[in-house]
């Protein structure tokens, strides 16, 4: 494990970032001053790297758009977290319409909507049926952490790689792909704007 892997067990006053492969956890850590990153892994199957103790655990990354309003290079803010599991129930995310409207002043395209954690990519009519039942876009991560999260307040923030119209494996999945990393690039300065609302409508609820 190195250190961009795992943040150190004391308490952790703001957010923390989880992202599935190094490659976003780059991109992000691009934009961010002060909050630390933490590498989970495909799946998340490193949750156990995440802290005891923080503000907030927010998943940054990629993801698959299910329904055509969302386009390659699009930013979609969960208002909601699904898992797939038999008896899973929704996770609500914490204050996403504010982070959307963060990122919006940022100059990127944004929506709001549900996120679905699934166990592989998605893809075909599966799309269709996700969609039919409300969620913008899935992942494959985002549902572990909002299990580890217990009370903590959760966020998801993803941007479309592919989705229908434009399949994963497909040609221009490259271009895509970069065009992709340079929108994750860009999300860090609203997430720590983000982050400090947060801490702060918490102290304010703890000192009224």
């Amino acid at each position: 494990m190195t250190s961009d892997d795992a943040v150190e067990s004391r308490p952790v006053v703001g957010p923390v970032v989880c992202a599935a492969l190094r490659v976003e956890a780059r991109a992000v850590r691009r934009g961010l001053t002060r909050t630390p990153v933490v590498v989970v892994g495909y799946r998340a199957r490193y949750a156990d790297r995440l802290p005891d103790s923080c503000a907030a655990l927010v998943t940054m990354g990629f993801g698959g758009a299910l329904d055509e309003r969302l386009r390659p290079g699009d930013v979609l803010v969960a208002d909601e977290i699904r898992g797939t599991g038999p008896g899973t129930d929704p996770v609500p995310c914490s204050a996403p319409r504010l982070l959307a409207e963060e990122l919006i002043r940022d100059g990127l395209s944004v929506q709001v909507g549900p996120l679905v954690t699934t166990r592989r990519v998605v893809r075909g009519r599966e799309r269709a049926i996700w969609a039919a039942q409300g969620a913008r876009v899935a992942d494959m991560e985002s549902a572990v952490v909002a299990a580890r999260a217990g009370s903590r307040p959760v966020a998801a923030v993803r941007v479309v790689v592919d989705g229908p119209g434009h399949p994963l494996w497909h040609p221009g999945l490259i271009g895509r792909g970069l065009a992709a990393r340079r929108v994750l690039a860009r999300t860090g300065p609203a997430l720590e704007r983000w982050g400090v609302l947060l801490v702060r409508g918490a102290d304010d609820t703890h000192t009224s």
